[in-house]
């Protein structure tokens, strides 16, 4: 297990768009598992699953051009 250490008065680490959009993809990967992309990027798997698409109620998951 390793730790970060951060300075100053913030404790939370941020996560760009750009970031959350590369684990959320690496998960989705056929054969990916949850766990191993999370060990991979440093996050924690609930994070993995908040960041990933969520189907919007009443669609079909696809989205109309």
């Amino acid at each position: 297990m390793r730790g970060e250490v951060l300075g100053g008065v913030e404790r939370r680490r941020r996560w760009s768009v750009s970031e959350k959009l590369a684990v959320a993809m690496a998960s989705l990967e056929p054969g990916a598992v949850v766990s191993n992309v999370a060990r991979r990027f440093d996050v924690t798997r609930q994070q993995v699953y908040d960041w990933r698409p969520r189907p919007v109620e009443g669609t079909s998951g696809c989205q109309a051009a």
